[in-house]
């Protein structure tokens, strides 16, 4: 099952706040977290990219601020997040720079992923920073999240993360070894599962309650992450994180549990941009375009001759030719009013024409599904 992660070029790291953070003292775990970076810079050396969602901010911050382990109101919690966050990502960056790894920091609350303009950009933001190299670090944005746009858990955080840059594989480091047919803290006779093959009521029974002082998760949240990765074509494992390097670990060992991927996440991504968004617009294209589109090219400006109807960047739009005949859905690059300003001109005079620098592309090849 380790073949997964060996073969993934693109992945995502869980870590939770009871491995990061002493739940004690409420001070970081140095060696542990320096360990975990090597198997980073590891992946990073195999040709991965490499994205980590991060919990600890919370637990940080509460001891900075003297909250102690007392139950959180929702300010406070705010409010040691906001403290905590400054130090997490000093931590993150000061770990990654002892192998040369740049690092940046993303805050995504559960509306930014359910918000479409929200997402794309958030995902753009991701994308580029990976493809300079460098290790994003993605934590909840506490400090301004309410009860009612919360994930409320990293898991979920992770899976939606992993789904929206197109995640080869997703690593939940947790407290236990991964799924067993009981709570084996409470059952002596659990049995460990290493290989789901899909998510059925029998395995989302089998969940338990996370023991954790700290983390707000538990094996719940990791199965309901679980479907939203596997969905979007990513396998997932959950992994005993409390020894040092758990990512050699997995990879040496085997012990963790696999979800099995439906799918690639191109492939998941074309199925739900052919079948489950609505198209807004219509894009009339020339010959030419049709042709391209058909070797497999990205939609430009040029070859488009005709906007119809009212959309949003990143809405999705038919692409029909000059007979009216349906050739492709994808996402546009553009909303109707800029599209209609940049049509039949050249790639590198939208600038000019827009006044800001957009995308070479109307529809993007990866965003398009021919019909």
């Amino acid at each position: 099952m380790t073949d997964y992660l060996k073969k993934s070029k693109r992945v995502v790291v869980k870590v939770g706040s009871s491995l990061l953070v002493d739940g004690d003292k409420g001070t970081l775990r140095g060696q542990w977290l320096q360990a975990l970076v090597e198997d980073i810079a590891d992946l990073r050396e195999q040709g991965k990219d490499v994205l980590v969602v991060s919990s600890g901010a919370i637990a940080l911050g509460r001891r900075v601020l003297g909250l102690g382990p007392k139950q959180l109101r929702l300010e406070e919690s705010q409010a040691a997040a906001a403290a905590g966050q400054i130090r997490l990502s000093a931590a993150w960056a000061e770990a990654l720079a002892k192998h040369e790894l740049k690092t940046a920091q993303i805050l995504l609350t559960l509306g930014d992923t359910e918000s479409r303009r929200h997402y794309l950009n958030a995902r753009e933001t991701a994308n580029t920073l990976l493809g300079l190299g460098v290790v994003p670090v993605v934590n909840e944005n506490d400090t301004v999240a309410t009860a009612e746009i919360r994930f409320g858990d990293n898991d979920r955080l992770a899976a939606r993360v992993a789904q929206m840059i197109s995640a080869d594989s997703l690593i939940l480091l947790s407290d236990i070894d991964g799924l067993y047919t009981a709570d084996p803290g409470l059952d002596p006779n659990a049995k460990f599962i290493a290989d789901v093959k899909a998510i059925t009521p029998e395995i989302e029974a089998m969940a338990g309650i996370s023991r954790s002082g700290f983390g707000r998760g538990g094996m719940i949240t990791k199965i309901m992450a679980a479907k939203i990765a596997v969905g979007a074509g990513c396998a997932m494992a959950i992994a005993n994180g409390k020894r040092l390097h758990p990512i050699q670990h997995l990879l040496e060992s085997g012990q963790g549990t696999w979800f099995r991927a439906a799918g690639s996440p191109a492939t998941a991504r074309k199925q739900w941009i052919a079948g489950h968004l609505n198209a807004l617009g219509v894009l009339t294209i020339d010959a030419g375009a049709a042709q391209a589109l058909r070797r497999g090219r990205s939609l430009l400006p040029a070859g488009v001759t005709a906007v119809h109807g009212r959309f949003q960047r990143g809405d999705a739009v038919q692409v029909v030719d000059g007979e009216g005949l349906l050739i492709a859905q994808g996402l546009s690059a553009y909303a109707d009013e800029d599209a209609r300003r940049i049509i039949g001109h050249k790639s590198h005079e939208i600038a000019d024409i827009l006044g800001y620098a957009g995308r070479d592309e109307m529809i993007h090849r990866d965003d398009l599904v021919l019909r």
